[in-house]
Protein backbone atom coordinates (compact mmCIF):
# COMPACT_ATOMS: atom_id res chain seq x y z
CA UNK A 1 0.00 0.00 0.00
CA UNK A 2 1.88 3.37 -1.00
CA UNK A 3 2.25 6.25 1.74
CA UNK A 4 2.96 8.75 -1.28
CA UNK A 5 2.26 12.30 -0.34
CA UNK A 6 2.65 14.82 -2.86
CA UNK A 7 3.82 18.12 -1.66
CA UNK A 8 2.14 21.12 -3.12
CA UNK A 9 4.33 23.31 -4.57
CA UNK A 10 3.00 26.75 -5.74
CA UNK A 11 5.27 28.68 -8.76
CA UNK A 12 6.94 31.73 -8.21
CA UNK A 13 5.53 34.77 -7.82
CA UNK A 14 6.97 37.90 -9.31
CA UNK A 15 7.61 40.55 -6.49
CA UNK A 16 9.12 43.54 -7.93
CA UNK A 17 10.01 41.75 -11.31
CA UNK A 18 9.16 44.24 -14.22
CA UNK A 19 11.15 42.53 -16.73
CA UNK A 20 8.86 40.41 -19.07
CA UNK A 21 11.39 38.12 -20.42
CA UNK A 22 12.38 36.99 -16.94
CA UNK A 23 9.18 36.06 -15.63
CA UNK A 24 8.06 34.11 -19.10
CA UNK A 25 11.95 31.94 -18.94
CA UNK A 26 11.46 32.08 -15.22
CA UNK A 27 8.32 30.28 -15.40
CA UNK A 28 7.12 32.63 -12.44
CA UNK A 29 3.52 32.87 -11.82
CA UNK A 30 2.21 35.15 -14.60
CA UNK A 31 -1.48 36.84 -14.67
CA UNK A 32 -1.36 36.46 -18.39
CA UNK A 33 -2.49 40.38 -19.69
CA UNK A 34 -0.92 39.47 -23.19
CA UNK A 35 -4.33 40.57 -24.86
CA UNK A 36 -3.36 43.87 -23.78
CA UNK A 37 -1.44 43.66 -27.44
CA UNK A 38 -4.64 43.22 -29.35
CA UNK A 39 -6.33 46.20 -27.84
CA UNK A 40 -3.13 48.11 -28.67
CA UNK A 41 -3.02 46.64 -32.47
CA UNK A 42 -6.31 47.69 -33.07
CA UNK A 43 -6.50 50.86 -31.49
CA UNK A 44 -6.88 53.61 -34.16
CA UNK A 45 -4.79 56.34 -31.75
CA UNK A 46 -1.33 56.95 -32.82
CA UNK A 47 -0.46 58.42 -29.67
CA UNK A 48 -2.04 56.36 -25.90
CA UNK A 49 -2.18 57.46 -22.59
CA UNK A 50 -2.77 54.96 -20.12
CA UNK A 51 -3.70 56.72 -16.54
CA UNK A 52 -3.26 53.91 -13.38
CA UNK A 53 -2.64 54.05 -10.16
CA UNK A 54 1.39 53.11 -9.26
CA UNK A 55 2.44 50.02 -8.66
CA UNK A 56 -0.68 48.55 -11.05
CA UNK A 57 1.26 46.63 -13.62
CA UNK A 58 2.54 49.42 -15.91
CA UNK A 59 6.10 48.89 -16.15
CA UNK A 60 5.84 44.97 -16.65
CA UNK A 61 3.19 45.52 -19.33
CA UNK A 62 5.31 47.80 -21.28
CA UNK A 63 7.70 45.29 -20.82
CA UNK A 64 5.44 42.88 -22.27
CA UNK A 65 4.76 45.35 -25.56
CA UNK A 66 8.31 46.04 -26.19
CA UNK A 67 8.64 42.27 -25.91
CA UNK A 68 6.13 41.62 -28.51
CA UNK A 69 6.78 44.13 -31.17
CA UNK A 70 10.43 44.31 -30.96
CA UNK A 71 12.48 41.31 -32.79
CA UNK A 72 15.37 41.44 -30.15
CA UNK A 73 15.38 43.44 -26.79
CA UNK A 74 19.03 43.53 -25.28
CA UNK A 75 20.17 40.75 -28.30
CA UNK A 76 18.02 38.57 -27.24
CA UNK A 77 15.87 36.89 -29.32
CA UNK A 78 11.83 37.25 -28.91
CA UNK A 79 10.93 34.18 -30.47
CA UNK A 80 8.58 32.21 -28.53
CA UNK A 81 8.21 34.03 -25.60
CA UNK A 82 4.08 34.09 -26.22
CA UNK A 83 4.17 31.06 -27.45
CA UNK A 84 1.66 29.81 -24.23
CA UNK A 85 -0.38 33.44 -23.50
CA UNK A 86 -3.43 34.34 -25.04
CA UNK A 87 -2.88 36.52 -27.21
CA UNK A 88 -1.18 33.22 -29.43
CA UNK A 89 -4.96 32.02 -29.77
CA UNK A 90 -5.16 34.30 -33.05
CA UNK A 91 -2.57 34.07 -35.90
CA UNK A 92 -4.00 37.75 -36.99
CA UNK A 93 -2.06 39.04 -34.42
CA UNK A 94 1.12 37.07 -34.30
CA UNK A 95 1.60 38.28 -37.75
CA UNK A 96 2.95 41.40 -35.68
CA UNK A 97 5.48 39.42 -33.10
CA UNK A 98 9.19 41.02 -33.81
CA UNK A 99 8.07 43.01 -36.55
CA UNK A 100 8.80 46.20 -35.16
CA UNK A 101 11.66 48.82 -34.12
CA UNK A 102 11.07 49.99 -30.59
CA UNK A 103 12.22 52.54 -28.31
CA UNK A 104 11.65 51.70 -24.99
CA UNK A 105 11.96 54.24 -22.03
CA UNK A 106 11.17 54.67 -18.49
CA UNK A 107 11.14 58.04 -16.85
CA UNK A 108 11.45 56.30 -12.88
CA UNK A 109 14.59 57.40 -12.13
CA UNK A 110 14.05 61.20 -13.07
CA UNK A 111 13.42 62.47 -9.89
CA UNK A 112 15.78 64.25 -8.55
CA UNK A 113 16.26 66.56 -5.96
CA UNK A 114 16.88 69.93 -7.85
CA UNK A 115 16.07 70.99 -11.23
CA UNK A 116 19.60 70.78 -12.10
CA UNK A 117 20.21 67.21 -10.79
CA UNK A 118 16.90 66.43 -12.34
CA UNK A 119 18.24 67.07 -16.18
CA UNK A 120 21.35 65.46 -15.57
CA UNK A 121 19.22 62.15 -14.68
CA UNK A 122 17.21 62.91 -18.06
CA UNK A 123 20.48 63.05 -20.23
CA UNK A 124 21.46 60.08 -18.30
CA UNK A 125 18.14 58.73 -19.57
CA UNK A 126 18.80 59.69 -23.20
CA UNK A 127 22.34 58.27 -23.09
CA UNK A 128 21.68 54.73 -22.50
CA UNK A 129 18.54 55.14 -24.73
CA UNK A 130 20.97 56.20 -27.43
CA UNK A 131 23.56 52.95 -26.49
CA UNK A 132 20.63 50.65 -26.85
CA UNK A 133 20.58 51.17 -30.26
CA UNK A 134 24.42 51.60 -31.06
CA UNK A 135 23.74 49.43 -34.69
CA UNK A 136 22.18 52.71 -36.16
CA UNK A 137 25.78 54.50 -35.86
CA UNK A 138 27.74 52.10 -37.53
CA UNK A 139 25.21 52.35 -40.71
CA UNK A 140 25.09 54.08 -43.61
CA UNK A 141 21.92 56.00 -42.80
CA UNK A 142 23.08 59.02 -40.53
CA UNK A 143 25.30 61.14 -42.07
CA UNK A 144 28.72 62.11 -40.15
CA UNK A 145 27.30 64.98 -38.57
CA UNK A 146 24.09 62.85 -37.65
CA UNK A 147 27.00 60.24 -36.07
CA UNK A 148 28.28 63.10 -34.38
CA UNK A 149 25.39 64.17 -33.05
CA UNK A 150 24.68 60.43 -32.16
CA UNK A 151 28.02 60.30 -30.28
CA UNK A 152 27.41 63.40 -28.18
CA UNK A 153 24.29 62.14 -26.55
CA UNK A 154 26.17 59.00 -26.11
CA UNK A 155 29.06 60.65 -24.12
CA UNK A 156 26.73 62.84 -22.46
CA UNK A 157 28.24 65.86 -23.98
CA UNK A 158 25.41 67.27 -26.11
CA UNK A 159 23.58 70.75 -25.49
CA UNK A 160 20.53 70.54 -23.17
CA UNK A 161 18.80 71.67 -26.89
CA UNK A 162 20.15 68.49 -28.44
CA UNK A 163 18.99 66.18 -25.69
CA UNK A 164 15.39 67.37 -25.46
CA UNK A 165 14.87 66.51 -29.40
CA UNK A 166 16.90 63.18 -29.00
CA UNK A 167 13.48 61.20 -28.94
CA UNK A 168 12.19 62.59 -32.23
CA UNK A 169 15.71 62.68 -34.07
CA UNK A 170 16.10 58.64 -32.64
CA UNK A 171 12.50 57.58 -34.04
CA UNK A 172 13.99 59.34 -37.95
CA UNK A 173 17.37 57.39 -37.30
CA UNK A 174 15.52 53.89 -36.81
CA UNK A 175 12.81 54.41 -39.71
CA UNK A 176 15.82 55.21 -42.01
CA UNK A 177 17.67 52.64 -40.67
CA UNK A 178 15.26 49.76 -40.53
CA UNK A 179 12.68 51.16 -43.35
CA UNK A 180 9.49 51.13 -40.92
CA UNK A 181 8.28 53.65 -38.56
CA UNK A 182 9.17 52.49 -34.84
CA UNK A 183 6.62 52.38 -31.85
CA UNK A 184 7.31 54.39 -28.75
CA UNK A 185 6.47 53.02 -25.80
CA UNK A 186 7.65 55.97 -22.35
CA UNK A 187 6.91 54.04 -19.00
CA UNK A 188 6.08 56.88 -16.26
CA UNK A 189 6.17 60.03 -18.06
CA UNK A 190 5.18 62.03 -15.49
CA UNK A 191 7.20 61.02 -12.58
CA UNK A 192 9.55 64.29 -12.99
CA UNK A 193 6.71 66.46 -13.21
CA UNK A 194 5.28 64.59 -9.94
CA UNK A 195 9.37 65.47 -8.42
CA UNK A 196 9.20 68.91 -9.87
CA UNK A 197 5.55 69.81 -8.04
CA UNK A 198 7.17 68.16 -4.58
CA UNK A 199 11.05 69.82 -4.96
CA UNK A 200 9.73 73.18 -5.89
CA UNK A 201 10.96 73.25 -9.76
CA UNK A 202 7.20 72.55 -10.90
CA UNK A 203 7.23 75.26 -13.64
CA UNK A 204 11.04 74.29 -15.27
CA UNK A 205 10.18 70.71 -15.43
CA UNK A 206 7.26 70.95 -17.41
CA UNK A 207 8.92 73.34 -19.69
CA UNK A 208 11.32 70.45 -20.11
CA UNK A 209 9.43 67.69 -20.20
CA UNK A 210 7.56 69.48 -22.68
CA UNK A 211 10.39 70.45 -25.03
CA UNK A 212 11.42 66.49 -24.71
CA UNK A 213 8.06 64.65 -25.62
CA UNK A 214 6.00 67.61 -27.73
CA UNK A 215 8.23 66.67 -31.19
CA UNK A 216 8.50 63.23 -30.63
CA UNK A 217 5.03 62.77 -30.27
CA UNK A 218 3.45 65.23 -32.58
CA UNK A 219 2.82 65.04 -36.31
CA UNK A 220 5.70 62.87 -36.01
CA UNK A 221 5.76 61.29 -39.51
CA UNK A 222 7.95 58.57 -38.89
CA UNK A 223 6.38 56.83 -35.47
CA UNK A 224 3.79 54.03 -36.26
CA UNK A 225 2.14 54.18 -32.73
CA UNK A 226 3.13 55.65 -29.06
CA UNK A 227 2.27 54.39 -25.58
CA UNK A 228 2.65 56.44 -22.43
CA UNK A 229 1.60 55.42 -19.16
CA UNK A 230 2.48 57.22 -15.97
CA UNK A 231 -0.10 58.11 -12.89
CA UNK A 232 -2.19 60.42 -14.02
CA UNK A 233 -2.63 62.84 -16.94
CA UNK A 234 -0.60 65.97 -16.38
CA UNK A 235 -2.96 69.10 -18.01
CA UNK A 236 -2.58 68.97 -21.98
CA UNK A 237 -2.29 73.08 -21.52
CA UNK A 238 0.24 72.62 -19.18
CA UNK A 239 2.92 69.55 -21.01
CA UNK A 240 0.97 68.33 -24.31
CA UNK A 241 0.52 72.04 -25.92
CA UNK A 242 -0.56 71.57 -29.70
CA UNK A 243 -0.84 67.24 -29.08
CA UNK A 244 -4.17 67.24 -31.10
CA UNK A 245 -3.16 63.42 -31.95
CA UNK A 246 -2.91 62.31 -27.92
CA UNK A 247 -5.78 59.92 -26.47
CA UNK A 248 -5.71 59.66 -22.84
CA UNK A 249 -7.44 56.51 -20.98
CA UNK A 250 -7.68 57.22 -17.39
CA UNK A 251 -9.41 55.16 -14.29
CA UNK A 252 -12.58 56.48 -15.92
CA UNK A 253 -12.65 54.99 -19.18
CA UNK A 254 -13.54 51.43 -19.98
CA UNK A 255 -11.03 50.87 -22.57
CA UNK A 256 -7.92 49.10 -21.50
CA UNK A 257 -9.75 48.31 -17.78
CA UNK A 258 -9.13 44.79 -17.14
CA UNK A 259 -4.95 45.25 -18.01
CA UNK A 260 -3.82 47.31 -15.51
CA UNK A 261 -4.63 45.03 -12.13
CA UNK A 262 -6.21 41.66 -11.09
CA UNK A 263 -9.54 41.20 -12.20
CA UNK A 264 -11.78 39.44 -9.60
CA UNK A 265 -11.73 36.37 -11.71
CA UNK A 266 -7.97 36.49 -11.95
CA UNK A 267 -7.51 36.33 -8.73
CA UNK A 268 -9.74 33.53 -7.43
CA UNK A 269 -7.72 31.44 -10.10
CA UNK A 270 -4.04 33.00 -8.76
CA UNK A 271 -5.41 31.68 -5.31
CA UNK A 272 -6.12 28.47 -6.19
CA UNK A 273 -2.76 28.10 -8.18
CA UNK A 274 -0.97 29.70 -5.10
CA UNK A 275 -3.39 27.07 -3.25
CA UNK A 276 -4.48 30.12 -0.57
CA UNK A 277 -8.21 29.58 -1.39
CA UNK A 278 -8.45 30.50 2.32
CA UNK A 279 -7.44 34.09 1.89
CA UNK A 280 -10.19 35.03 -0.77
CA UNK A 281 -12.17 36.82 1.61
CA UNK A 282 -9.67 38.92 3.80
CA UNK A 283 -7.94 39.88 0.16
CA UNK A 284 -11.07 41.30 -0.96
CA UNK A 285 -11.86 43.31 1.94
CA UNK A 286 -8.17 44.25 1.98
CA UNK A 287 -6.84 44.89 -1.55
CA UNK A 288 -10.48 45.29 -3.64
CA UNK A 289 -12.45 48.07 -4.15
CA UNK A 290 -11.29 49.80 -7.36
CA UNK A 291 -13.67 50.53 -10.02
CA UNK A 292 -11.56 50.91 -13.71
CA UNK A 293 -13.76 52.03 -16.11
CA UNK A 294 -16.83 49.57 -15.72
CA UNK A 295 -14.47 46.54 -14.54
CA UNK A 296 -13.56 45.66 -10.44
CA UNK A 297 -10.03 45.50 -9.91
CA UNK A 298 -7.83 44.55 -6.94
CA UNK A 299 -4.62 46.66 -6.16
CA UNK A 300 -1.81 43.88 -7.60
CA UNK A 301 1.01 44.81 -5.45
CA UNK A 302 -0.32 44.02 -2.32
CA UNK A 303 -1.82 40.70 -3.24
CA UNK A 304 1.57 39.28 -4.64
CA UNK A 305 3.01 40.71 -1.35
CA UNK A 306 0.80 39.39 0.65
CA UNK A 307 1.21 35.58 -1.07
CA UNK A 308 4.85 36.04 -0.55
CA UNK A 309 4.35 36.68 2.88
CA UNK A 310 2.47 33.95 3.89
CA UNK A 311 -1.10 35.66 3.83
CA UNK A 312 -0.24 38.08 6.24
CA UNK A 313 -2.32 41.26 5.53
CA UNK A 314 -0.91 44.50 5.84
CA UNK A 315 -0.58 47.39 3.94
CA UNK A 316 1.77 46.79 1.31
CA UNK A 317 1.07 49.29 -1.45
CA UNK A 318 0.97 52.48 1.24
CA UNK A 319 3.94 51.82 2.13
CA UNK A 320 5.90 52.14 -1.34
CA UNK A 321 6.44 55.58 -1.04
CA UNK A 322 6.22 57.90 1.79
CA UNK A 323 2.85 59.35 0.66
CA UNK A 324 4.38 62.89 1.63
CA UNK A 325 1.92 64.80 -1.21
CA UNK A 326 -1.29 63.33 0.43
CA UNK A 327 0.21 63.25 4.03
CA UNK A 328 0.97 67.47 2.88
CA UNK A 329 -1.98 68.24 1.24
CA UNK A 330 -4.88 66.82 3.46
CA UNK A 331 -2.62 68.03 6.47
CA UNK A 332 -3.12 71.47 5.07
CA UNK A 333 -7.26 71.24 4.22
CA UNK A 334 -10.04 73.76 5.93
CA UNK A 335 -12.43 72.16 8.41
CA UNK A 336 -14.96 72.07 5.63
CA UNK A 337 -13.07 69.32 4.06
CA UNK A 338 -12.03 67.10 6.68
CA UNK A 339 -15.75 67.14 7.85
CA UNK A 340 -16.37 65.63 4.05
CA UNK A 341 -13.14 63.78 4.63
CA UNK A 342 -14.96 61.79 7.94
CA UNK A 343 -17.96 60.81 6.08
CA UNK A 344 -15.59 58.28 4.12
CA UNK A 345 -14.12 56.91 7.37
CA UNK A 346 -17.58 55.70 8.01
CA UNK A 347 -17.89 54.07 4.88
CA UNK A 348 -20.32 56.60 3.35
CA UNK A 349 -19.06 58.05 0.18
CA UNK A 350 -19.07 61.95 -1.22
CA UNK A 351 -20.21 63.68 -4.37
CA UNK A 352 -17.60 65.06 -6.32
CA UNK A 353 -16.66 65.96 -9.87
CA UNK A 354 -13.90 64.70 -11.17
CA UNK A 355 -11.07 66.85 -13.46
CA UNK A 356 -8.87 64.76 -15.51
CA UNK A 357 -6.64 66.75 -16.29
CA UNK A 358 -4.87 67.74 -13.11
CA UNK A 359 -2.94 70.96 -12.97
CA UNK A 360 -0.70 70.99 -9.72
CA UNK A 361 -0.64 74.53 -9.56
CA UNK A 362 -4.18 74.32 -8.56
CA UNK A 363 -3.78 72.17 -5.88
CA UNK A 364 -2.81 74.51 -3.24
CA UNK A 365 -5.59 77.05 -4.77
CA UNK A 366 -8.71 74.66 -5.27
CA UNK A 367 -9.32 72.52 -2.89
CA UNK A 368 -11.68 70.34 -4.79
CA UNK A 369 -8.61 69.24 -7.26
CA UNK A 370 -7.45 67.00 -4.36
CA UNK A 371 -10.81 64.85 -4.81
CA UNK A 372 -9.55 64.15 -8.29
CA UNK A 373 -5.71 63.92 -7.16
CA UNK A 374 -7.47 61.02 -4.83
CA UNK A 375 -9.04 59.34 -6.98
CA UNK A 376 -6.94 59.25 -9.64
CA UNK A 377 -3.62 57.74 -7.94
CA UNK A 378 -6.07 55.22 -6.37
CA UNK A 379 -6.45 56.57 -3.17
CA UNK A 380 -10.18 56.63 -3.48
CA UNK A 381 -12.61 54.94 -5.51
CA UNK A 382 -15.82 55.69 -7.53
CA UNK A 383 -18.61 54.16 -6.24
CA UNK A 384 -21.04 55.89 -8.54
CA UNK A 385 -22.02 58.07 -10.77
CA UNK A 386 -24.93 60.30 -12.54
CA UNK A 387 -25.35 62.72 -15.19
CA UNK A 388 -26.74 66.13 -13.86
CA UNK A 389 -26.99 69.47 -15.77
CA UNK A 390 -23.68 70.43 -14.68
CA UNK A 391 -21.72 67.21 -16.20
CA UNK A 392 -20.95 63.97 -14.43
CA UNK A 393 -20.88 63.77 -10.65
CA UNK A 394 -19.34 60.86 -8.69
CA UNK A 395 -19.87 58.80 -5.38
CA UNK A 396 -16.56 58.75 -4.15
CA UNK A 397 -15.48 55.98 -1.14
CA UNK A 398 -12.34 54.62 0.65
CA UNK A 399 -11.28 51.51 -1.70
CA UNK A 400 -10.29 49.14 1.07
CA UNK A 401 -8.77 48.87 4.50
CA UNK A 402 -5.54 48.74 3.54
CA UNK A 403 -6.20 52.56 2.24
CA UNK A 404 -8.53 53.08 5.38
CA UNK A 405 -5.47 52.85 7.46
CA UNK A 406 -3.41 55.37 5.82
CA UNK A 407 -6.15 57.98 6.53
CA UNK A 408 -6.19 57.23 9.77
CA UNK A 409 -2.69 56.96 10.73
CA UNK A 410 -2.04 60.23 8.57
CA UNK A 411 -5.62 61.77 10.46
CA UNK A 412 -4.30 60.97 13.70
CA UNK A 413 -1.05 62.51 13.17
CA UNK A 414 -2.08 65.84 11.62
CA UNK A 415 -5.26 66.19 12.04
CA UNK A 416 -6.46 64.97 15.38
CA UNK A 417 -3.45 66.77 17.22
CA UNK A 418 -2.78 70.20 16.55
CA UNK A 419 0.56 69.83 18.54
CA UNK A 420 2.76 67.08 17.79
CA UNK A 421 4.36 67.02 20.82
CA UNK A 422 1.17 66.35 22.62
CA UNK A 423 1.32 63.28 20.52
CA UNK A 424 4.59 62.11 21.35
CA UNK A 425 3.97 62.64 24.86
CA UNK A 426 0.76 60.49 24.52
CA UNK A 427 3.14 57.63 23.26
CA UNK A 428 5.78 58.39 25.67
CA UNK A 429 3.17 58.17 28.79
CA UNK A 430 2.14 54.47 27.58
CA UNK A 431 5.18 53.02 27.20
CA UNK A 432 6.51 54.29 30.35
CA UNK A 433 3.27 52.88 32.05
CA UNK A 434 2.10 56.38 33.35
CA UNK A 435 -1.44 55.83 33.31
CA UNK A 436 -2.05 58.92 34.53
CA UNK A 437 -0.44 60.81 31.91
CA UNK A 438 -1.76 58.46 29.55
CA UNK A 439 -5.09 58.87 30.42
CA UNK A 440 -4.65 62.85 30.20
CA UNK A 441 -3.27 63.07 26.82
CA UNK A 442 -5.86 60.29 25.29
CA UNK A 443 -8.64 62.47 26.43
CA UNK A 444 -7.59 65.33 24.72
CA UNK A 445 -7.38 63.37 21.52
CA UNK A 446 -10.87 61.89 21.64
CA UNK A 447 -11.58 65.42 22.55
CA UNK A 448 -10.21 66.72 19.39
CA UNK A 449 -11.77 64.07 17.72
CA UNK A 450 -14.70 65.31 15.10
CA UNK A 451 -18.34 64.56 16.55
CA UNK A 452 -19.08 62.48 13.85
CA UNK A 453 -16.78 59.83 14.00
CA UNK A 454 -18.85 57.89 17.10
CA UNK A 455 -21.40 57.49 14.81
CA UNK A 456 -19.10 55.34 12.44
CA UNK A 457 -20.64 51.69 10.79
CA UNK A 458 -18.71 49.84 13.10
CA UNK A 459 -17.39 51.23 16.23
CA UNK A 460 -15.70 49.01 17.92
CA UNK A 461 -13.72 48.36 14.75
CA UNK A 462 -13.20 52.21 14.84
CA UNK A 463 -11.79 52.45 18.34
CA UNK A 464 -9.16 49.36 17.95
CA UNK A 465 -7.94 50.92 14.33
CA UNK A 466 -8.07 54.81 15.70
CA UNK A 467 -5.83 52.71 19.18
CA UNK A 468 -3.57 50.72 16.54
CA UNK A 469 -2.60 53.99 14.44
CA UNK A 470 -2.21 56.13 17.80
CA UNK A 471 0.48 53.71 18.30
CA UNK A 472 1.62 53.17 14.52
CA UNK A 473 4.76 55.50 15.14
CA UNK A 474 6.45 53.36 17.90
CA UNK A 475 9.97 53.40 16.82
CA UNK A 476 10.12 50.39 14.88
CA UNK A 477 13.51 49.64 16.25
CA UNK A 478 12.52 49.62 19.57
CA UNK A 479 9.15 47.86 19.68
CA UNK A 480 6.70 45.90 17.03
CA UNK A 481 2.57 46.15 16.90
CA UNK A 482 0.44 43.18 16.41
CA UNK A 483 -3.10 42.95 15.94
CA UNK A 484 -5.56 40.26 16.22
CA UNK A 485 -3.15 37.45 16.45
CA UNK A 486 -3.94 34.75 18.79
CA UNK A 487 -2.03 33.49 21.89
CA UNK A 488 -3.17 31.99 24.85
CA UNK A 489 -6.83 30.63 24.63
CA UNK A 490 -7.99 33.45 22.11
CA UNK A 491 -7.41 36.40 19.91
CA UNK A 492 -5.85 39.45 21.39
CA UNK A 493 -6.93 43.55 19.99
CA UNK A 494 -3.31 45.04 20.00
CA UNK A 495 0.20 44.01 22.02
CA UNK A 496 2.82 46.39 21.91
CA UNK A 497 5.90 43.90 21.97
CA UNK A 498 9.52 45.58 22.97
CA UNK A 499 12.63 44.07 21.38
CA UNK A 500 14.43 44.73 24.51
CA UNK A 501 13.13 42.62 27.96
CA UNK A 502 13.53 45.51 29.79
CA UNK A 503 11.08 47.47 28.36
CA UNK A 504 7.43 47.35 29.24
CA UNK A 505 5.34 44.71 26.98
CA UNK A 506 1.74 46.07 26.38
CA UNK A 507 -1.32 44.75 25.99
CA UNK A 508 -4.81 46.63 25.16
CA UNK A 509 -8.42 44.96 24.52
CA UNK A 510 -10.93 47.47 23.51
CA UNK A 511 -14.41 47.36 23.67
CA UNK A 512 -17.09 50.16 22.95
CA UNK A 513 -20.88 50.20 24.19
CA UNK A 514 -23.89 52.31 22.71
CA UNK A 515 -25.14 55.54 24.23
CA UNK A 516 -27.15 54.92 26.76
CA UNK A 517 -30.77 55.80 27.17
CA UNK A 518 -32.60 57.15 30.02
CA UNK A 519 -31.18 57.52 32.91
CA UNK A 520 -27.80 54.93 32.99
CA UNK A 521 -24.31 56.31 34.31
CA UNK A 522 -22.56 55.48 30.67
CA UNK A 523 -19.61 56.25 33.10
CA UNK A 524 -20.39 53.39 35.01
CA UNK A 525 -21.15 51.57 31.97
CA UNK A 526 -18.18 52.28 30.44
CA UNK A 527 -16.37 51.33 33.63
CA UNK A 528 -17.90 47.79 33.44
CA UNK A 529 -16.75 47.09 30.22
CA UNK A 530 -13.49 48.25 30.20
CA UNK A 531 -13.02 45.89 33.63
CA UNK A 532 -14.42 43.06 31.25
CA UNK A 533 -11.61 43.83 28.80
CA UNK A 534 -8.87 43.66 31.31
CA UNK A 535 -10.82 40.53 32.54
CA UNK A 536 -10.75 38.75 29.32
CA UNK A 537 -6.83 39.61 28.76
CA UNK A 538 -6.27 37.85 32.08
CA UNK A 539 -8.66 34.60 31.53
CA UNK A 540 -7.79 34.12 27.78
CA UNK A 541 -3.87 34.31 29.14
CA UNK A 542 -2.80 36.71 26.34
CA UNK A 543 -0.07 37.99 27.48
CA UNK A 544 1.64 34.35 26.87
CA UNK A 545 3.50 35.76 23.91
CA UNK A 546 5.35 38.28 26.30
CA UNK A 547 5.88 35.83 28.80
CA UNK A 548 7.93 33.46 26.08
CA UNK A 549 9.68 36.17 24.93
CA UNK A 550 11.05 36.86 28.34
CA UNK A 551 9.43 40.30 28.36
CA UNK A 552 9.57 41.18 32.57
CA UNK A 553 6.40 44.01 33.49
CA UNK A 554 3.38 43.16 30.96
CA UNK A 555 0.96 46.85 30.98
CA UNK A 556 -2.82 44.90 31.14
CA UNK A 557 -5.23 47.85 29.96
CA UNK A 558 -8.68 47.46 29.10
CA UNK A 559 -10.51 50.33 27.24
CA UNK A 560 -13.86 51.04 26.63
CA UNK A 561 -14.83 53.57 24.39
CA UNK A 562 -18.84 55.28 23.83
CA UNK A 563 -18.68 58.54 21.30
CA UNK A 564 -15.72 60.81 22.61
CA UNK A 565 -15.69 59.53 26.17
CA UNK A 566 -13.72 56.12 27.76
CA UNK A 567 -13.12 54.37 30.41
CA UNK A 568 -9.77 52.73 31.47
CA UNK A 569 -9.41 49.84 33.86
CA UNK A 570 -5.74 48.43 34.10
CA UNK A 571 -3.33 45.95 36.24
CA UNK A 572 0.72 45.73 35.73
CA UNK A 573 2.26 42.07 35.91
CA UNK A 574 5.31 40.69 36.54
Amino acid sequence: MSNDKRIFSPPTLPVGINDFRRIIENKLDFVDKSLLVKMIIESGDEVILIARPRRFGKTLNMSMLQHFFAAEVDGKSTKGLFDNLKITQTETYLQHQGKYPVIFLTFKDVRGLSFESTQKELVNVMSKLYRRHYEVLDSDSLIEEEKNVFRSILSQTASKEVVWRALRELTEYLYRYYGKEPIVLIDEYDTPIHSGYAQKYYKEIVECMRSVLSPALKDNPYIHKAVLTGIMRVSKESLFTGLNNIKVYSILAPQYSEYFGFTEEEVQQLLVRQGREDLSEDIKNWYNGYLMGDTVIYNPWSIVNCLVDKGVLKPYWVNTSDNALIRDLLAKTSEDFKSQFELLLQEKTVEKSIDENIVFSDLQANEEVIWSLLLMSGYLKIVDHQMTDWGIVYKLGIPNQEVRDLYRNIIIKYWLSSDYLQYDQFLKSLIQGNIAEFIKHLNKIMLQTASTYDMAKEPEAFYHGLMLGLLASLNPRHYEIKSNRETGFGRYDIMVIPKESTRLGILLEVKNIEKPTGKQDIDLLLQIEAKKGLNQIKERQYSAELEQRNIGQILQIGLAFCGKRFKMEHEMKG
